[in-house]
């Protein structure tokens, strides 16, 4: 509890001695930036040994820097090990090869070719280990007319229809202000990864996963073509509003503070009319269901806008929900670092991180929950080749890892990284 009574976020230190239920399971990591490291989060937070194999100047991600601290890395690279290889020199490539010899997963995330032209072509990978099940995130995909061009998600949340929906229709389309086309592929990458485990462990061998990140982010647009083929017409940007259902909308309240209200059931529309004082809208042909209401939105959200604007946010809060109506806060980082609800169902917890303010980092708890088998903290995310002694002598011996250090092929990072 902090000074003030709010709640504090719950504290939760790491425990190497961990064990989830993918422990034994190995997962060789050659991708970059965000979405091969969503993908094997979803491994490492349940207890598989993911090893990131970094080129010497490191992951890309942990470019991404706030006041010096590789938040980013820190957040979504956690229970992972590091293993810093020169991947231009044959050794560096050979020593990946001894990597995957005991792997279950490969995951890689460059343009379509560069894996062949680095010797790592999956009928090599395949040859070393027939059961590997090899991962490849690419921005268009392993073929079709783009698979040359490069990409981001920046490029698929305008190329999937998204931006073209998003925001209002008097100003420009509206770019996710997170990577959130990265973040689809990742997490679909990691279920279609354990399909294909599956697969394999019972004796079906290995195979290739070609995940764009097109793919993933249009496949949830759906049914934007369908609706096009019958209307025959755009859907308009039309903000927080729905053109589905009436009322839906972001309102301010009293204090400039904000919430979002959805009453997307006749039943739950009519218990909004009662807990504004507004029983006759019940009635009223222009409120009476909800085509007639998508056709008078504005009076409505006028009502509706002007009771909530009347009232500060918690008092919109506490009187909605006493009523059962859908309505809540709008939250933002200060907002949820306080938050009652988000630290007491651990959504929010703070690991320990000398880098850090206090001395604490906030992240993402474990989700989703498992009852049986529930995700670890078995440790932060690694500094940059942290692991190189403990996965590579392991793989190739004390002799050969000293002879690659040696050639500069494997690469020892400082202790710590100046912060920048």
């Amino acid at each position: 509890m902090a000074e003030d009574g709010t709640p504090g976020i719950h504290r939760r230190h790491f425990d190497p001695a961990a064990r989830g239920a993918m422990d034994g399971v190995r997962v060789v990591d050659l991708s970059r930036l965000v979405a091969g490291n969503v993908l094997t989060k979803v491994f490492s937070d349940h207890g598989a040994e993911v090893v990131k194999v970094e080129p010497p100047e490191g992951d890309t991600l942990r470019a991404w820097r706030v006041g010096g601290v590789e938040t980013s890395w820190k957040t979504i690279c956690r229970n992972k090990k590091s293993v810093a290889l020169d991947l231009k020199r044959p050794e560096g490539i050979a020593a990946v090869k001894a990597l995957v010899r005991d792997a279950a997963i490969f995951v890689e995330s460059f343009r379509p070719g560069v894996l062949e032209a680095m010797g790592l072509a999956p009928e090599d990978l395949l040859a070393v280990n027939p059961a590997l099940v090899i991962v490849r995130i690419s921005g268009w995909g392993q073929d079709g007319p783009y698979r040359h061009k490069p990409g981001f998600g920046t490029l698929v949340e305008g190329y999937s229809g998204f931006a073209a929906v998003n925001g209002f229709e008097d100003r420009a389309p509206v770019l996710p202000p997170m990577f959130m086309g990265d973040a689809y592929a990742g997490l679909h990458g990691a279920s279609v990864a354990m399909i294909a485990l599956r697969h394999a462990e019972a004796g079906g061998g290995g195979q290739v996963l070609d995940v764009s990140l097109f793919e993933p982010l249009f496949g949830v647009m759906e049914p934007q073509l369908a609706n096009w083929r019958i209307t025959g017409q755009r859907k308009p940007r039309t903000g927080s509003r729905s053109t589905n259902t009436s009322p839906r909308n972001a309102y301010r309240t009293r204090d400039d503070g904000w919430v979002c209200l959805s009453a997307s059931t006749q039943g739950m529309t009519e218990k909004l009319f009662r807990a504004i004082g507004r029983d006759d809208m019940i009635g009223d042909p222009r409120f009476a269901n909800n085509p007639a209401r998508l056709q008078h939105w504005q009076e409505l959200d006028e009502i509706i806008g002007g009771w909530i604007a009347g009232r500060t946010l918690a008092e919109n809060l506490a009187h909605f929900d006493a009523a059962g109506v859908t309505i809540g806060p709008i939250m933002d980082a200060a907002m949820l670092e306080q938050d009652r609800y988000a630290i007491e169902r651990e959504a929010l917890i703070e690991v320990p991180d000398e880098d850090m303010p206090g001395g604490w980092l906030p992240m993402h708890g474990i989700v989703p929950r498992l009852s049986a088998t529930p995700g670890v903290l078995a440790r932060p995310a690694p500094r940059l080749g942290e692991h190189n002694e403990e996965i590579l002598g392991a793989v190739l011996g004390a002799a050969e890892l000293a002879r690659l250090r040696g050639l500069g092929v494997v690469r020892d990072a400082p202790a710590r990284r100046a912060a920048e």
